[in-house]
């Protein structure tokens, strides 16, 4: 009998971060270059506990969500930088963002991360230089308030 491949002391391969989708709610899906800075830290709180002076106790304190960063070569489309240029003018637009990785033939979905609330808080341009033969890489910065990560191997979502 074989165990399933989910449980404790059973190898299970890595998966690739090289085919994935972007999703922004009211803009077309995206073809990005790199996405980073997924995460989540909770603040550490430190007391003395009384009567014990000298060990420092720790609680968690609030969640706070790392922004996210999208690289992307350079084209003519305007939804993004349309979407930074509300923050802008003060209209923040906030919506759901969701990055897909999929699976090494690309039909197939093998986590999701969804932002909650994410809007474009940070655009830097592409370098050009002369000089280069690479593409015009642009960066987008996406400020978020709450993160969901669903696998697709039945274990269900987690929010953090």
């Amino acid at each position: 009998m074989t165990a399933p491949a989910a449980q404790p002391g059973n190898w299970v391969d890595p998966h690739r971060s090289y085919n994935f989708e972007l999703i922004i709610d009211k803009v077309a899906s995206g073809h990005f270059t790199e996405v980073s800075g997924l995460g989540v830290k909770i603040e550490r709180i430190s007391y003395r506990e009384a009567g014990l002076s000298q060990v420092v106790r720790m609680v968690p304190g609030r969640a706070v969500y790392s922004p996210v960063v999208l690289r992307a070569g350079l084209t003519s489309s305007t939804e993004l930088w349309d979407w930074l240029m509300l923050a802008v003018s003060g209209q923040v637009d906030r919506r759901l963002v969701q990055i897909v990785l999929r699976d090494p033939a690309g039909t197939g979905e093998v986590m999701r991360w969804t932002l909650a609330n994410a809007w474009a808080s940070e655009w830097h341009g592409a370098v050009l230089d002369a000089m280069s033969h690479e593409l015009a890489i642009e960066t987008l910065v996406i400020a978020h308030e709450g993160i969901q990560r669903v696998t697709n191997n039945g274990s269900g979502a987690s929010s953090a």
